[in-house]
């Protein structure tokens, strides 16, 4: 879907698990360098909501969206009974059934509401946010987005990393976990941040994957294919293009100008790929807004750790502009986004 149905965020609220894990703590569990990390990914901190040595997990993902969707709420001033919708974004559900949007609505007390669940990766937040947009347009006054990933299903130090190849390890290094949250409201409220248009588009065509996250079942459980893998060099070379296109196509349905923006969130694959893109964005007016230097690729969270962190520093008038491409199969979306 693409369009200027004019929605409102009123509030955001973010969850990371545990304490960050830095290069040197995790380069010492993969037997790698910190130099070796800061080549591929350029990352300096993750957080994991499960042990890196035992495999235990300390937080679901249902932990954490439920932990950013009560700040989110509270943040606008709202009370759960004033939430019409939930929409969960995630590519790591906790379980296929109960969908973890019903776990989180159970957890936020929302009860008598549609609680959709989106399976989607890094397009999945925008996503999220178009549903709830349309959600708005059909005469919801206000709803709950979500987004969260998290690592512990595909991510395993236990393993044999010494057998393991370059393009399989680099994702220890990427990933990282999370949640995020927004109240969309019809009305202008709490941060009055008009949601001027949202672009959506699946544009794989006849294209093989970027990303496959497989998933194992009862009867190839003890197989030993990957559960991530990436064609980085088609990554490398597709996402920075297609990052262009979402932005001209977004300023062209809005007939603005890239002298118009005042804040630039471009995707966040990793802090190496995302000085790339900004480098082919070309947009010298507009502060970059990013955050996977810190937290890492959270996958469906990261768009709403950005615009928290863009917030506070957005004026009335200011116009800001979120790009995300999700690579498994090649999803262009974006936002346009302005202080009233």
């Amino acid at each position: 879907m693409t369009g200027t149905t004019t929605a409102y965020l009123a509030s955001t609220g973010t969850a990371l698990p545990g304490a960050p894990v830095d290069n040197g703590t995790l380069g010492k569990l993969l037997s790698v360098s910190e130099e070796w990390i800061d080549i591929f990914v350029g990352t300096r901190t993750r957080h994991f909501a499960w042990d890196l040595a035992t495999g235990e997990v300390h937080q679901s993902l249902t932990d954490l969206c439920a932990e950013a969707g009560d700040l989110a709420i509270a943040g606008a001033g709202l009370d759960p009974s004033d939430i019409e919708f939930l929409v969960l974004a995630t590519a790591t559900p906790d379980t296929l059934l109960p969908t973890t949007a019903a776990r989180v609505a159970d957890r936020l007390g929302l009860n008598y509401l549609p609680a959709y669940q989106l399976q989607a990766g890094c397009s999945g937040a925008v996503q999220a946010i178009d549903l709830g947009r349309s959600l708005i347009a059909g005469g919801c006054g206000a709803g709950l987005v979500i987004g969260g990933d998290v690592t512990n299903r595909h991510l395993d130090l236990r393993r044999d990393l010494s057998r393991m190849p370059t393009e399989e390890l680099v994702n220890y290094v990427l990933f990282g976990d999370g949640a995020g949250a927004a109240v969309l409201t019809a009305e202008p409220a709490g941060e009055r941040v008009a949601l001027r248009g949202v672009l959506n588009r699946f544009a794989g065509l006849g294209r093989p994957p970027g990303q496959i996250i497989d998933w194992y079942g009862i009867t190839d459980r003890h197989t030993e294919r990957q559960m991530i893998s990436e064609d980085y060099k088609e990554i490398e070379e597709s996402v920075p293009v297609m990052a262009v296109e979402i932005l001209w196509d977004l300023l062209g349905l809005l007939d603005w100008g890239v002298g118009d923006l005042d804040f630039l969130l471009p995707p966040q694959l990793s802090t190496r790929m995302t000085q790339r893109i900004v480098e082919h964005l070309a947009v010298p007016g507009a502060r970059e807004i990013s955050c996977v230097s810190d937290t890492g690729n959270t996958g469906n969270a990261l768009p709403f750790q950005q615009i928290e962190r863009l917030l506070p520093e957005l004026r009335v008038g200011q116009r800001a502009l979120a790009i995300a491409v999700e690579s498994s199969k090649w999803i262009k979306t974006g936002l346009a986004l302005e202080k009233v």
